[in-house]
Formats: structure tokens, C-alpha cells, sequence
């Protein structure tokens, strides 16, 4: 098992900035139609293990389908750095192309399937 680490993410114009802890056990993709769209490379994450330290009010969010992920996105930039999960919404998804200095090399990768999702 990974040691527990923290990084600081943040969306592309740094209007929203924030940390997780993770010990990165594997990263996902997603097939749905958003996730598809966005090509991100999601870790999973406890909310406990996140904290959004500036920014808050420059979140927007964007729901489909059931109506319960939140789909985070900067309202400046337009970038995608988390959303709240459907099936788990105590956890995030974050995108890990939103993290300083994050190198995925070996850690493995999971396909999730988000289409066949009811």
C-alpha cells in the first residue's frame, strides 16, 4: 500500500484552488457521455480527504441524467477538477491533470462504466 499524500490541485486560471490526500490505489476513466467529453483521469476521494481552499464562489456545476453527480467546473476557465459521485456522493472524483506536480506512472488504470449506468 501507497503511503497517504497530499496535493494541491487547482483549475487552469487558479481561480479555484484546492488539496486532497490520497494514496492513489488507481486512477479511472469513465464511459459516459460527459466523462468521454472531458477525457479526465479521475482518482477517487473521500470528501473527509478534500478541501477547497479558495475559489468556492467561482464553482459551477452541471448535473445530468439522474440528476445527482455534481459536475464541478471553473465559471473563468471553463476546466473540469471534480465532481461529487452518483453512486458514492461522499466521495469526489478528481481530475488528476489538476494536480501540481502528479505523475501517474504506475498506477493503474480502471474503466469504468458510467453509459450503462441506470
Amino acid at each position: 500500500m501507497r503511503k497517504k499524500l497530499t496535493f494541491k490541485g487547482s483549475c487552469h486560471c487558479q481561480a479555484i484552488r484546492f488539496e486532497i490526500d490520497s494514496d492513489f490505489p488507481e486512477l479511472t476513466t469513465c464511459d459516459c457521455s460527459l466523462c468521454v467529453r472531458k477525457n479526465a483521469l479521475m482518482v477517487k476521494v473521500h470528501e473527509s480527504s478534500m478541501r477547497i481552499t479558495s475559489g468556492q464562489d467561482c464553482l459551477g456545476t452541471y448535473q445530468f441524467h439522474s440528476h445527482t453527480a455534481e459536475h464541478y467546473f471553473c465559471k473563468v476557465c471553463g476546466i473540469y477538477p471534480f465532481h461529487r459521485k452518483r453512486v458514492t456522493p461522499d466521495y469526489f472524483g478528481v481530475n488528476v491533470f489538476c494536480l501540481e506536480d502528479f505523475d501517474s506512472a504506475g498506477i493503474p488504470v480502471r474503466a469504468t462504466v458510467g453509459a450503462g449506468m441506470k
